[in-house]
Order: structure tokens, then C-alpha cells, then sequence
């Protein structure tokens, strides 16, 4: 079975060659990843190796800014193991024409935009985002997304207006609390399955419960993501530099622990349904 990560993410040390970018107002200079300390490729590639992972989708992080080229030099350097779906800066005079080239930059599936909290959010809110719907969806580019429960309905208007936009909801709109808490709003993702233009990421799944491996606390709020998008635009993740568990767990627990998914649901699952949905050879 191959086994595919939509979401890990890589970055180098804040230093004087290659400053990260002064945080606005509201965000925190340290992320809590790791604590900061640098996740590498070679580092990546190691513990991908141990879990017995086949490829990793990289997301860079926010705290490096709009820039992707640690990412595309990954993917450049490990084209079997490593893809992108890379940040963009919206504000940018080409940022229009970054888009209809986006896909020709070797190794890059999509975009991704993080819109979490009430200061990321506001582009979305304020319309500024809508462009980038329109010429993503024009250019054939693939868009995660990371919004909260609340916002799910304003995602629905624009998979509606944007039907050939394939977009993904990352961590199935998860942001804060832990089991209960975390998942109050999960029926405001479950509404948008049916727009067939929408898939659904699993990632860092652990991260939202109190509960110890193999998590079954999860399963039945797994079982609603799957009944309703089924296993085909359901895709596993790690988000590995927050995962309070081994890598290895993070795998098994779909690929093991989850009794009522069949060994076809898991392929679809664990690698070759987010391959499928991005575009990504297998």
C-alpha cells in the first residue's frame, strides 16, 4: 500500500542570510512546532523511512512567510518522496500571473492558504481572496485550506461558484480544544461533502484528543468524515512536527487500528486518493 502524507512541514533556522519575516501583529514569533528547531529534508527523509512512509506532501510553515524554496529544492532533490503545495503572496503585483505559471515550478501540486485564526482570516472574510479562487480554478491549481468550523459555510459558496476548483479542508477544520470541544462543529464540514469539488484531509488527528494510542476517542468522528465524503476524498496526514505521537502511530492507527475500514478504503485513505485529487503520479 502506498502510504502519502498530505501535510509535513520543513523550514531552516531564522538567521541573518535567511531572516523569517517580523510576525504581525496578533502571531507569534516562535512557532510551536518543534519548538522552533528546524525540521530538514534529510531529517524528514529519515523519520519517513522509520514509519514507513512512501511520500510527504510539503506545506511550508507560516512563520518562514510566502516563500517555498525549501520546499521546491526537497522536491528537486527527492522527486519520488517529496511534492509542494506552496504559499503565495497574495498582495504581489504578478501574484495573478504567479498563479497561471504555478504548476510549471517542478515539483509544486497547489496552493495552500492557513486562514485559522481571526487575523489570518481576513482576506477570505473581506472578499480579497476571491480572485485567487477564480484564477486557481481558471489554471487547473489544486487549494488546500485551513479555516475553522465557523467559517465552512463561506468555503460552500465558494466550491459553488468555483466547481472545477478542487479544494481540500485541512485537518478536517480542527483548530483548538481536545475530543468533544475540538469536534462541536464537525457537521459544518460534513456539509460540504456534497459538493464533489471538496475533499477532506485527516491530518494531526492525534493532536485533538486527551485520548493515548491507538485513539479510539477519534474513530467515530473519523466514521462521519468517512461516511460522508467516503474514501476517495479522505485523505490521511501527519502535520509530523506537531504529532504527540511516534510517526509510526500517526500511520498505523488508519492503516491498523480502524476495524471497519476495508484494506481498498485504506489505499484510497492512506496515498492514492490524494495523489489522484492533486495530480501527483503514482
Amino acid at each position: 500500500m502506498l502510504v502519502v502524507d498530505s501535510q509535513v512541514h520543513i523550514w531552516g533556522a531564522d538567521t541573518p542570510d535567511r531572516p523569517w519575516p517580523v510576525p504581525p501583529a496578533g502571531l507569534k514569533a516562535v512557532p510551536v512546532h518543534n519548538n522552533g528547531i528546524p525540521y530538514t529534508k534529510e531529517f524528514v527523509i529519515g523519520e519517513m523511512d522509520k514509519a514507513g512512509v512512501d511520500r510527504v506532501i510539503i506545506v511550508p510553515p507560516s512563520w518562514e512567510g510566502d516563500r517555498n524554496d525549501l520546499a521546491l529544492a526537497a522536491a528537486a532533490q527527492y522527486k519520488d518522496r517529496f511534492a509542494v503545495m506552496g504559499r503565495l503572496d497574495i498582495y504581489r503585483e504578478d501574484a495573478k500571473e504567479q498563479i497561471r505559471n504555478w504548476l510549471k515550478q517542478p515539483g509544486m501540486l497547489g496552493l495552500r492558504f492557513a486562514l485559522h485564526t481571526p487575523l489570518l482570516e481576513r482576506p477570505f472574510v473581506s472578499g480579497e481572496l476571491d480572485w485567487v479562487w477564480h484564477e486557481a480554478e481558471a489554471s487547473g491549481v489544486p487549494v488546500m485550506v485551513l479555516v475553522p468550523h465557523r467559517l465552512m459555510a463561506s468555503i460552500a459558496r465558494v466550491a459553488e461558484r468555483h466547481p472545477d476548483l478542487k479544494l481540500v479542508m485541512d485537518h478536517l477544520g480542527l483548530v483548538h480544544g481536545k475530543d468533544d470541544e475540538a469536534f462541536a462543529g464537525l457537521g459544518e464540514l460534513l456539509a460540504l461533502a456534497k459538493y464533489r469539488n471538496v475533499a477532506a484531509k485527516a491530518s494531526i488527528m492525534p493532536f485533538y484528543t486527551e485520548d493515548k494510542y491507538p485513539f479510539r476517542k477519534l474513530h467515530s468522528h473519523i466514521r462521519q468524515v468517512f461516511d460522508a465524503f467516503g474514501p476517495k476524498r479522505l485523505f490521511w496526514g501527519s502535520d509530523l512536527s506537531r504529532l504527540p505521537c511516534t510517526y509510526r502511530q500517526g500511520v498505523t492507527m488508519f492503516s491498523e487500528e480502524i476495524p471497519w475500514l476495508s484494506t481498498e478504503d485504506k489505499a484510497w485513505i492512506m496515498g492514492r486518493g490524494v495523489c489522484e485529487w492533486l495530480g501527483w503520479k503514482i
